[in-house]
Order: C-alpha cells, then sequence, then structure tokens
C-alpha cells in the first residue's frame, strides 16, 4: 500500500511509539487520525504532524470504551473520508508477582484490579479497535492493514502474568484477522517490541537502566523511531500478513 494521501487511525498516538508512528506515516505523505485520552498529548502530536504537510486530527478516546471507539472511528470517516490503516498501540502495565512470598509465606498477590485494568486496554481496547476498524474497512471497500501492538513478553516475562497474558492474545488475534480478513483486501500484522526509549524507560537511573538493557544483546534500548519504521514497512508490503516482527534487539525470554 502507498501511504501517500492514505488515513491511518493511531491508538494511544499522543506519546510515546504512538507519535512516533504518526510522524512516520507524515513524512510518508499519509493523513494521521490520532485516538488518545490525553488532549494535550493530542494537539502537540497533531501540530507536528500538520508542520509536515498533512491532515491530522485528535479524539479523545477510552479504547476500553465500546461507545468511545465506536464514535471515534465514525468521527474518523466522516473527517477525512476513509480509513485505510488501524493501528492498536495503546497500552499499560500494572506488573506484580502471581505470589509475593518472604520467609515461606505469602505477603501479597496480583490483584484482580491489575489484572482486570491490562486486559481491559492491552486486549480488549486491541479487539475493539481491530473489529471497529475492520467494520469500517469492508463497507468502504478500499481493503486496509491492521496493525497490532504485542511485545516481547507475551512469551512469558517474570512479574507480568497480566502483560503477557494480553499481549499473546493480541499475538493470537492478529493471526485470526490475517486468515479472516483476507477476502475483503485487508491484513493483519503485529510488532513485539522488547525494552524502548519511551517517556517512562527513559526517565529511569542510571543504573535501574542498565538492569534493562543487560539482557540485551545490543545493550541499548529500541527508538521509538524503529517501532515507526517497521510500521511503516508492514503497511508498504501487500505480501506481508498474519505474522509478528519481533524487534528486541536479540532479546529472548
Amino acid at each position: 500500500m502507498l501511504i501517500k494521501d492514505k488515513v491511518i487511525a493511531i491508538t494511544g498516538g499522543g506519546r510515546g511509539l504512538g507519535r512516533a508512528m504518526a510522524l512516520a506515516f507524515a513524512e510518508k505523505g499519509g493523513h494521521v487520525a490520532l485516538l488518545d485520552l490525553n488532549q494535550a498529548d493530542l494537539d502537540e502530536t497533531c501540530a507536528l504532524a500538520t508542520a509536515q504537510g498533512v491532515r491530522a486530527s485528535g479524539y479523545l478516546t477510552n479504547v476500553t470504551s465500546e461507545a468511545d471507539v465506536t464514535a471515534a472511528l465514525d468521527a474518523v470517516v466522516r473527517d477525512f473520508g476513509r480509513l485505510d490503516v488501524m493501528v492498536n498501540n495503546a497500552g499499560i502495565t500494572r506488573d506484580g508477582l502471581l505470589v509475593k512470598v518472604k520467609d515461606g509465606q505469602v505477603v501479597s498477590k496480583m490483584s484482580l484490579e491489575q489484572w482486570n485494568a491490562v486486559i481491559a486496554v492491552d486486549l480488549t481496547g486491541v479487539f475493539l479497535g481491530g473489529r471497529e476498524a475492520a467494520e469500517r474497512m469492508i463497507r468502504l471497500g478500499n481493503g486496509g492493514v491492521i496493525i497490532n501492538i504485542t511485545s516481547v513478553s507475551r512469551a512469558g516475562n517474570v512479574g507480568q502474568t497480566n502483560y503477557s497474558a494480553a499481549k499473546a492474545g493480541v499475538a493470537a488475534m492478529t493471526v485470526v484477522w490475517a486468515k479472516e480478513l483476507a477476502r475483503f483486501g485487508i491484513r493483519a500484522g503485529a510488532i513485539a517490541p522488547g525494552f524502548c526509549a519511551t517517556e517512562i524507560l527513559s526517565a529511569m537511573k542510571p543504573e535501574v537502566l542498565e538492569k534493562v538493557t543487560a539482557p540485551v544483546p545490543l545493550k541499548r534500548l529500541g527508538k521509538p523511531e524503529e517501532v515507526a519504521h517497521t510500521a511503516v514497512y508492514i503497511v508498504e508490503n501487500d505480501f506481508f500478513s498474519g505474522r509478528v516482527i519481533d524487534l528486541d534487539g536479540g532479546m529472548r525470554f
């Protein structure tokens, strides 16, 4: 798919990986529709994108709300007249051990709130974004691409029962959608980043950051721009579908 003049919707598009992807698509001439919970972040990213000569609009959206996602994508189609790419990027973490043991005694457990919060955003939010985007792409008849952001943690990472489960589910949904939607000219692919230099990780103390990067063979964090480059590749390569690209500097759990 040629990106120029296409419309790309991105959840969590206000900052971090979402912002990097928005600007990468804008640089290629794509118009961007950004869904996020933070208006200030949306405004800033939209300004950066429009500076590259494309259209950009922000939509306050809670991806866990079916009504919000439906309304936002209806607005995107109304405002832009089309929807060509959907990037399901919004995500959160609420890390913790399944059970924490001290001196042979269980002192804490991962709470149901921790579980539900991550599943709601990282799995249900992707489901809603993919479903609603697919419906509109089918109705518009132009085909399209759905990109889901999973994680290297989908293989199972200590302290991330909730996150690993959600991201494994995202990878599985990607394969299912590639099979189900191909007859409508819709491709689905996923990116599994390792540790990336987003605001949270970049703000870590040097000694903590060193521990984070130690297991990475390349000995550094990934750059948001590198994830964005991969998203552009998935859109532009018309034979790519149903697969997950690991972008982790060689790290494996």
